[in-house]
């Protein structure tokens, strides 16, 4: 088991870090790190003898956090922020149909459940709608501010 990063390399978070209840003056869930951040290895070590973990330093937020290797990338490998993130509120921005079946009238709203990325590098949302959850491209998805229209 060897160390994909070393002391003081730049590295990219790929998913959002909440407290998982061992950062203390948190609540556990609280959002620590929103994935995209950039901070810089400090410490090395292991959890359970099979995980690797990273003391990382994101400067930017003042944190400095405990990260596993997956959810970690170089700094300058290319990245697509998305514009949405878990468990955020968003509406349909237009019909979304399956197989000509429209399962979603526009303007519908849904809770993100997911984040990933597509073959062509842009955003993909799990978007849990009332009765079901779809996977929709960000073009699809517009922020729900409460207000109709």
């Amino acid at each position: 088991m060897r160390p994909r990063f070393d002391y003081g390399d730049a590295v990219r978070v790929i998913r959002n870090l909440r407290n998982d209840g061992t950062f203390p003056g948190q609540d556990t869930g609280s959002l620590l790190v929103r994935r995209g951040e950039t901070g810089f290895v400090r410490d090395i070590g292991t959890f359970l003898q099979d995980q690797i973990i990273y003391s990382v330093d994101f400067v930017g937020v003042g944190l400095q956090v405990g990260c596993r290797e997956p959810e970690l990338v170089p700094a300058d490998a290319e990245w697509t922020p998305s514009r949405f993130e878990f468990r955020d509120r968003v509406r349909a921005r237009q019909p979304l149909a399956l197989q000509g079946e429209v399962l979603i009238a526009a303007g519908q709203s849904g809770v993100i459940e997911n984040v990933l990325q597509g073959d062509d590098d842009t955003p993909l949302y799990e978007v849990r709608f009332p009765g079901r959850t779809l996977l929709v491209p960000e073009p699809g998805l517009l922020p729900d501010t409460g207000e109709q229209g």
